[in-house]
């Protein structure tokens, strides 16, 4: 197996659900219950929850995290949500992370936990944001009660050697080891210990030898308790050591107000986090200033983890899209073929296992001429998932609840913990302590080791045209009141006067695609049009870690899609700098980090 994905391409991924006749679902393929046909309710409740000591285990804790092995019908997740939401602690955050290897449809979950009506409400929450049955990680929202769930769909050693930890109580719920003996192997147990605070607690309904001797073997004090209904035992164990006590929230600087340094803001104060934003001109100034945006991914037929980590950038950035008023202006953008190799490329990638269903779909080049209204002579690819944004509605609501600085940072010292950042002439603009450097290539000039190039791109814009999202090399976009075109891509170049010879450049491309949609957009004029600098990396990856000091760190390099990537990404260096659970696979973060170069 791949240490970047799990390997699911060539199985059959099914439960093979079976419906007894009271209802209750039963796994054909391990042959066993998901869940107790006396009260599956109950049982969760006395096993896990309680095996657990919750609510009393996060009474007074700002963070708190559980793991899962055995995801199955989320009917543990939804108790546990249902006991969280009756005794979270004030402005508490939970974080759960659970596994699946055979995962359910939300159709097969919501018939499963339709028994217990008591659990509606929660249920229908996590059944909206249940997530497609893909490889690799999926991250589902509940901001409503400050929790989040990261779904590991896969090989449960995989994902545990994936995921970032720690947890403080874990549930052990796989099929029983008799049956599913990969569930509770000796290297699951190390994963476990590995994975767990000081303090943990784990919770399991099975006594079986190998599971006891397995934990106890990696530190944990392991008991027998009573049983739930028929079952006799249950285990209960725990690290001696103890909890760790919270720290206060801390102080950081945001430096750049693009999407970039909007997606980070967000998820540190969804963290609790305290955060400055300092910007040297205005939001957007840079790169995700223009009226619209595509919302892409980078297309990869050969290498897996830039394909998967792509993968998973837009499932996050669709989600926290579309939960914005007015953000998605469409959904659904073409990408033409260019090049003799791209129908074959585009065949691959269309059958890449990444992708939900229909996500990845290839048009023949008279669907691709419907689709756009005029003739074009080759097919495409339809990438149902990517979007068409509008960058203004998505920036000032992720930005909201930041300090806000306007200043020019000209210096970052280190200093007794903490970081001062200072202006031009050496005054200081605020010390805090942490920094993130988003501002694209503005931050070259802060982190010189940072192999950054500079590339300029010029897009144009009409009022009045429209069009459906595609991209050839180029691209069109509608702007919910007209449509934009470009860019142009000129490598090294950092002046930001715009002009008419790369007009030209944009038009002409345009016309050489889609020669229709050119003369009406020449016929619409007159033309808007504005320049903007990229900073891009040698392997074309973003950066996003530390920057190899305590306490500073980068999100930058971001290209093209940086509106894809973002959002996951500020995700990842806010539970970094919190020291909570990643949603970004390990692999994907060691590929990703700053120091690679």
């Amino acid at each position: 197996m791949s240490d970047d994905l799990p390997d699911a391409a060539d199985k059959d991924a099914s439960p093979q659900l079976v419906w007894a006749e009271d209802g209750s679902p039963r796994s054909g393929r391990f042959g066993d219950v998901y869940f107790s046909k006396d009260d599956g309710l109950a049982e969760t409740r006395a096993v896990f929850l309680d095996g657990c000591g919750l609510p009393e285990a996060w009474t007074g804790r700002a963070d708190f995290t559980v793991a899962e092995l055995g995801f199955g019908t989320g009917l543990n997740i939804v108790a546990l949500l249902d006991l969280w939401r009756r005794t979270r602690p004030e402005n508490g955050r939970l974080h759960i992370f659970s596994i699946e290897g055979f995962p359910l449809t939300r159709d097969e979950a919501a018939r499963a936990l339709s028994a217990w009506p008591e659990l509606a409400e929660t249920a229908t929450a996590v059944l909206a944001v249940w997530p497609a049955g893909t490889p690799g990680f999926h991250r589902l929202d509940l901001p409503q009660w400050g929790a989040a769930i990261d779904l590991a769909v896969g090989d449960a050693e995989w994902a545990l050697s994936q995921w970032s930890g720690p947890a403080d109580a874990w549930f052990l719920d796989g099929f029983s080891p008799a049956l599913n003996p990969g569930m509770w192997s000796p290297e699951i147990m190390a994963l476990i210990a590995a994975r767990s605070a000081p303090g943990a607690r784990v919770a399991t309904f099975t006594v079986a030898g190998a599971v006891r001797r397995g934990l106890a073997e990696h530190g944990f004090v392991v008991e027998k308790k009573p049983g739930h209904g028929r079952k006799r035992e249950r285990l209960e164990a725990h690290l001696p050591s103890a909890a760790s006590t919270a720290k206060s929230p801390p102080h950081i600087a945001v430096i750049g107000a693009g999407i970039a340094g909007a997606s980070a803001t967000r998820a540190l104060i969804a963290g609790g986090a305290r955060v400055t934003v300092i910007e040297a001109e205005r939001p957007g100034a840079g790169g995700s200033g223009f009226p619209a945006a595509l919302v892409t991914p980078r297309l990869d037929a050969g290498d897996a983890l830039i394909a998967g980590f792509h993968a998973q950038a837009l499932e996050r950035a669709r989600d926290l899209y579309r939960a914005l008023p007015e953000a998605v202006i469409a959904e659904g953008v073409l990408q033409l073929e260019q090049a003799p190799r791209d129908a074959t490329r585009f065949d691959k990638i269309a059958a890449q296992d990444l992708w939900p269903a229909d996500a990845m779909t290839r048009l023949a080049p008279a669907a691709a001429s419907k689709h756009l209204g005029e003739a074009v002579s080759t097919g495409g690819l339809m990438m149902s998932g990517a979007l068409a944004l509008r960058p203004s509605a998505v920036l000032e609501p992720w930005l909201a609840g930041a300090e806000r600085l306007t200043a020019r940072v000209a210096d970052i010292q280190a200093q007794d913990g903490s970081w001062r950042l200072l202006d031009a002439q050496g005054d200081l603009i605020l010390e805090v302590e942490a920094v993130i450097l988003t501002a694209g290539w503005g931050a070259a000039a802060l982190a010189p080791d940072l192999p950054l190039t500079p590339v300029a791109g010029q897009a144009d814009w009409v009022d009045g045209a429209g069009g459906a999202p595609v991209a050839w090399g180029g691209y069109a976009v509608p702007t919910g009141k007209g449509l934009l075109f470009g860019a142009t891509h000129d490598r090294g170049q950092t002046d930001l006067a715009t002009d008419a010879e790369a007009s030209a450049r944009n038009l002409a491309a345009l016309a050489a695609a889609l020669p229709r949609l050119a003369v009406h957009v020449e016929a619409t004029g007159p033309s808007h049009s504005r320049k903007a600098v990229r900073a891009t990396t040698p392997d074309r990856l973003p950066v996003a870690g530390s920057l190899g000091q305590a306490g500073l760190y980068a999100l930058t390099g971001l290209g093209s899609r940086g509106f894809c990537v973002a959002p996951l990404l500020g995700e990842h260096l806010a539970a970094l700098i919190l020291n909570q659970p990643s949603p970004l696979p390990e692999r994907f973060g060691q590929r990703l980090k700053a120091t690679r170069f």
